[in-house]
């Protein structure tokens, strides 16, 4: 796909959680297409520790309101500054970047597991299935109900599932004990969150043979390739996480049980 470095108005920045933020972006054209599972590369204005651009998934593309969604989280310098955005403020982006997930086909049962900020391409994922007139199945992880992210949109998109480690909402536990694994079967599944979380998921789908993909979050500086920063190691060698991913099908990972 074609990339485009564009300068995008911020519409409205919502702090949704204390540690995360929901970055609302517009612009005077049409926005470019975009696919479930790309990023877009930030830059990072009035931080003088900040020399890098920031990856961040393309959490939703609303197109009746020309706005591209970005949930951040507030971890470092970079992304604490970015949080600090206000209405009518300017954003310098390169996008969509990377390859996305694959898309769902009509009677293909897809379920979507995600946990923390690995939440965010799932929801444009399942809207995505949504206006195909496919319903997707949401599992979604999180430490306490209030780490919970965005539920209500996911909700309106597909069935949503959760689980929290307290037990505070849904089922008590990780995304991999929660029962509509045992109560279901899924055609594949597609997962993004803590790396735990995604070898989890991805052995479970192993060991159930179901197709799987999994959105990688290495550290990414370049976004194209050039930097060899976001290496990782597969079946076919070693592979740019930016370039050749986010997304790849987990036979070609060599992760380790």
């Amino acid at each position: 796909m074609k990339k485009y470095i564009l300068d995008l108005k911020v519409k409205e920045v919502e702090q949704i959680h204390q540690r995360y933020v929901l970055i609302k972006l517009t612009h005077q054209n049409t926005l470019p297409d975009m696919l479930p599972g790309q990023f877009v590369e930030v830059r990072v204005d009035g931080s003088p520790s900040t020399f890098l651009r920031r990856p961040i998934s393309i959490n939703f593309v609303d197109r009746e309101n020309n706005e591209l969604w970005l949930l951040v989280a507030t971890v470092g310098q970079g992304t604490k500054q970015l949080a600090k955005l206000k209405f009518g403020d300017v954003l310098n982006c390169v996008l969509p970047l990377g390859n996305g997930f694959t898309p769902a086909k009509q009677g293909e049962k897809v379920l979507l597991v995600g946990g923390g900020v690995g939440v965010a391409p799932l929801l444009y994922m399942g809207a995505e299935m949504k206006r195909q007139g496919i319903e997707p199945t949401f599992l979604l992880g999180a430490r306490t109900a209030n780490d919970l992210l965005m539920l209500p949109i996911f909700n309106k998109y597909g069935r949503a599932y959760v689980t929290t480690e307290d037990g505070s909402m849904g089922e008590k536990g990780f995304v991999t004990n929660h029962s509509i694994l045992t109560l279901e079967h899924f055609d594949r599944i597609s997962t993004c969150g803590p790396t735990p979380m995604m070898k989890a998921v991805a052995r479970y789908a192993r060991q159930n043979n179901v197709d799987c993909e999994a959105s990688l979050e290495n550290l990414m500086a370049c976004g194209l390739g050039a930097c060899l920063c976001c290496v990782e190691k597969t079946t076919e060698g070693n592979l740019c996480v930016c370039k050749d991913g986010p997304v790849f099908n987990i036979k070609k990972l060599l992760w380790q049980d």
